[in-house]
């Protein structure tokens, strides 16, 4: 092996590029051979002229109060033809799943009533919207983007490890950790057929002009993002310039007779489809929370009566709670009548009875975690936690049974990350990311993995400190480009050009552009 792996040593966890110690898994070999002939200190300069890259290019995020380069390691992901068609075959099956649920709390109840799911877990939940009740989306879909995180467990198996269908973020740092991977390695990406993700936004603006309201003969999309202070605003951005929509925020948009407008300089221009990029409870001071100054006022009446498409639906945390989680491989025999392709994590419910006392007797044993927890807050892994945080986590959970759920730790694969000058194991996870047109669930070839950065950690959000890999998913043959919009079975769009008075148009055929 080369000299940067001569003391790296396996950890007890699935590594992905090695089988065994000097025994590397075949997609990994050309990568390796790439590697060899790099001294260590010349791949940690190319890492830290990558960095400053970033931070000239603004693709940053924040941790600790201060913003940071997105931490991309040179060792890439590598997923196979055979694994990847697994995970876009689990990820379609559980969006397709966690629709049918969606329509089925803010409509018949059905499952409730079958007692497929507890009423208390619909009833219960913060993000329960009777505002969004009765709502029927255009092509009845409410999940326009999903984020699915998988983790590899012991034996090599991809299980889900949480369900993401509110705002999912980071497919930006998927595009953007391609496009730096392509300039350090430009020969693997001929050599290894990895399919691209460049076609992501051509497929999103397609999805989200098929969410516009009946009747609409050329639907505009805004982004609406909270402003340039949120953490993900460079994702914002970058999206609305890969669509060619106006990335807007909500003093941008009006609403009059349950019409959504959006102010320009040359008068008031109407909008049919949000992609909004903020929670419910900020998304209209009218409906949630009054003191909401980055909302648009109306813009859910709007949405009731018709006239606009809010993408992802208002609602949808419901879906996501953690507790609905350890119910979804039921909800998919339940609407779908089909088996799960991708298992879940062994989970607790402490909210039923005679689980409290389970997760209570060994939890020392598992890992809690709160049911509305986000960027990995609040998670306790019990084999790591000090006895005063287990106590804390006992109190918690008896006090609140239906506000946490336990699962069995998951040592999670490994992958060969710069450390310092060398290479050592770190857990990694993955989010693939879906696109929900109405008539298919597109899967994004690749997804994000995620890299806990710390020796052993597993907690792997950067918001705790964690990194990044670029992910190949490598094609049984050449890989092609993506289809570009109005070809194959993608629906035609238009093509559009940005106006003098900051709104897009379209260009008609035959026109000068």
């Amino acid at each position: 092996m080369a000299d940067i792996f001569d003391a790296y040593a396996l950890a007890d966890a699935w590594d992905e590029m090695f089988v065994r110690p000097g025994e590397v898994r075949t997609a990994y070999e050309p990568v390796l051979a790439a590697l060899q002939p790099i001294a260590p200190s010349e791949l940690r300069f190319k890492a830290d002229q990558m960095a400053r890259s970033f931070t000239d290019r603004g693709v940053t995020y924040a941790f600790a109060g201060e913003e940071r380069p997105w931490p991309l390691d040179l060792v890439p992901r590598i997923l196979d033809a055979l694994e990847w068609d697994l995970i876009q075959r689990g990820v379609g099956q559980r969006v397709r799943a966690l629709e049918a649920y969606l329509a089925d709390a803010y409509g018949p109840c059905c499952a409730f009533e079958d007692g497929v799911v507890p009423w208390r877990l619909l009833l219960n939940s913060p993000h329960f919207h009777r505002v969004a009740h009765g709502i029927e989306p255009p092509g009845g879909v409410r999940i326009h983007v999903a984020g699915i995180d998988l983790v590899r467990d012991e034996a090599g198996d991809f299980r889900v490890l949480e369900d993401n269908v509110r705002v999912p973020s980071g497919v930006s740092y998927v595009i953007e950790n391609r496009r730096a991977m392509t300039r350090i390695f430009p020969s693997l990406f001929a050599e290894q057929h990895v399919l691209p993700v460049d076609g992501y936004g051509h497929r999103l603006l397609a999805a989200l002009r098929a969410a516009a309201p009946d009747g609409t003969a050329d639907p505009r999309v805004v982004v609406l993002t909270p402003g340039p202070n949120n953490a993900a605003y460079f994702e914002h951005a970058l999206l609305a310039r890969l669509m060619g929509v106006q990335l807007v925020e909500g003093h941008d948009l009006l609403c009059r007779n349950n019409r959504v407008w959006m102010r320009t300089t040359r008068g008031e221009v109407p909008v049919h489809v949000v992609y909004r990029r903020l929670d419910d409870d900020f998304l209209d001071p009218l409906h949630f929370r009054p003191d909401s100054v980055i909302g648009c006022p109306g813009i859910m009446n709007a949405a009731m009566a018709g006239n606009v498409t809010l993408a992802n639906a208002v609602g949808n945390g419901i879906a996501d709670d953690k507790l609905l989680y350890t119910y979804v491989p039921d909800l998919i025999r339940y609407y779908l009548s089909e088996e799960p392709v991708l298992p879940n994590v062994e989970s607790y419910r402490p909210d039923e009875p005679g689980q409290l006392e389970a997760v209570l007797d060994q939890i020392e044993q598992l890992v809690v975690k709160p049911v509305d927890g986000a960027g990995g807050q609040g998670i306790v892994i019990g084999p790591k936690a000090d006895p005063d945080t287990l106590e804390r986590t006992r109190k918690a959970v008896i006090a609140d049974p239906r506000g946490f759920i336990a699962q069995r730790p998951v040592a999670l694969s490994t992958s060969p990350t710069l450390a310092g000058e060398g290479m050592a194991p770190r857990h990694i996870d993955l989010r693939p990311f879906a696109v929900h047109d109405g008539n298919d669930v597109w899967v994004l070839p690749g997804g994000l993995t995620r890299v806990a950065l710390q020796e052993g950690n597993l907690i792997v959000n950067s918001s705790q400190g964690g990194g990044s890999k670029d992910t190949w998913v490598l094609a049984e043959g050449p890989a092609e480009r993506p289809a570009s919009v109005g070809s194959g079975d993608l629906p035609e769009v238009a093509p559009r050009q940005l106006g003098p008075d900051g709104t897009t148009t379209v260009v008609q055929e035959g026109a000068q552009q």
